[in-house]
């Protein structure tokens, strides 16, 4: 079954001048499987207000919900009830919460709004490199059977491995007290190429990488933007797609983002002051960012079954899987970009 996809209401369909809404769709942030709280029990409290038709995931985070009422009054009503305050048959969590509307799905169908790059160059984002086949074909079989023989731990939207440190997606940064061992064999190969990678211009403390998550994005799955999050990793983040290409965006904005990520996930794509360049990864390549592309950068995979790129409609494979490497950070962050960064932002 295709689930439903929901988005932000324009300003002026979310309600009627008579200020009734048109919408029986809620997005819930701050709650989900990822803090454990199912769907049943999140529609449960929800069913107070009126008749719940489905709790679907918002992105493949697992804190984020779509809650979809019968009629739109029951939704305004619960909104009215639970947002902004704490819910106590939720685990006293606090729920961030706004109308949403369902996609059709003839908006999906073709990222046609971002020019696509093939080249790191074309995009002039300091920090940012791409290297085509870093892997052969012969490797990238024996990482994803290596994998493919691990247990993988299941998320709203997709499959993830973590090694190092396991990477919580609820506070979005890691447990540095429960470190899972050493980085597996299998990847040693890439580590060593790694420590050769070209135009590597940051702290060779951040090149020590000691964490890896690897993701399995099935066709038309994608991920939320999002900077990883500062005072978690050093500089240096690398990530290897294989199995399967897809667009990468990249998104800066002129105002703060990480409350942002960690707790609404608003979208200010529309901001007229966002800037928006997109990047194909071939299967088989290596990403590295670091400086301004790791600090102060968004990045986005759209939920798409079908990219364009360069005039070229390209149909995603069945299967994506990713390796994303970085060094857990020990110290708060000091970057030159304390308006996206937890670490300044909090003192």
């Amino acid at each position: 079954m295709v689930q439903p996809r929901f988005v932000r209401p324009s300003p002026s369909s979310s309600s009627s001048g008579a200020g009734e809404p048109n919408s029986s769709n809620l997005y819930v942030a701050n709650c989900g499987p990822a803090v454990g709280l199912s769907h049943d029990a999140i529609a449960a409290v929800f069913a107070a207000f009126g008749e719940v038709k489905g709790v679907y995931a918002a992105d493949e985070s697992g804190v984020r919900v779509i809650v979809s009422f019968s009629d739109p009054f029951s939704a305004k009503s619960a909104l009215e009830a639970l947002v902004g305050r704490p819910c106590s048959d939720l685990d006293g969590r606090t729920l961030h919460i706004r109308y949403s509307v369902l996609q059709l799905s003839s908006q999906t169908q073709v990222n046609d709004c971002v020019p696509v790059f093939l080249a790191d160059s074309e995009l002039n984002i300091p920090g940012l490199f791409l290297l085509p086949d870093f892997v052969s074909s012969e490797e990238e079989q024996q990482l994803l059977a290596a994998v493919d023989s691990k247990p993988w731990i299941g998320l709203a939207k997709r499959r993830v491995q973590h090694y190092g440190y396991e990477f919580c997606y609820g506070t979005r940064n890691v447990d540095t007290k429960k470190h899972l061992g050493e980085l597996p064999a299998f990847v040693s190969p890439i580590l060593e190429r790694i420590s050769l990678f070209p135009n590597l211009d940051c702290d060779p403390e951040s090149l020590n990488l000691d964490q890896l998550t690897v993701n399995e994005y099935p066709s038309g799955v994608g991920l939320s933007p999002h900077i990883d999050t500062h005072s978690a990793f050093e500089d240096c983040i690398f990530s290897l797609s294989l199995a399967g290409p897809c667009i990468m965006e990249f998104r800066r904005y002129s105002v703060s983002t990480w409350k942002v990520a960690s707790t609404t996930d608003d979208d200010k794509s529309d901001h007229p002051t966002c800037i928006k360049k997109a990047l194909y990864l071939p299967p088989r390549s290596m990403l590295l960012l670091s400086g301004e592309a790791r600090y102060a950068w968004n990045h986005y995979i759209p939920h798409h079954k079908i990219d364009k790129v360069k005039d070229k409609v390209i149909r995603r494979s069945p299967r994506r899987v990713s390796f994303t490497f970085r060094k857990v950070r020990d110290h708060p962050c000091r970057c030159k970009y304390p308006q996206y960064c937890d670490s300044q932002q909090q003192r």
